[in-house]
């Protein structure tokens, strides 16, 4: 099950894909379509969402970041 982490409440246009950024803000791209190329991320909202390792982090459907524990089969990594 999904924890929200943050309200932020960003409303989303047709056409782009948003998502939680490296500096855990909310950014968003333009999608790419039938061979036209996609563009370059722009901040949306400045949250500062300190990631932890394990977890998913993504824009749930109020507009805010929320998390889900990861679920990893296989073999550890050294």
């Amino acid at each position: 099950m999904a924890e929200k982490v943050a309200k932020v409440g960003v409303k989303k246009e047709d056409g782009y894909l948003y998502f939680v950024d490296k500096d855990g803000d909310v950014s968003r791209v333009k999608m790419a379509r039938g061979g036209k190329k996609g563009g370059k991320p722009q901040k949306v909202a400045k949250v500062g969402v300190k990631k932890e390792e394990g977890y998913l982090y993504f824009i749930d459907k109020n507009g805010d970041i929320s998390r889900a524990k990861m679920v990893r089969k296989g073999k550890k990594k050294k």
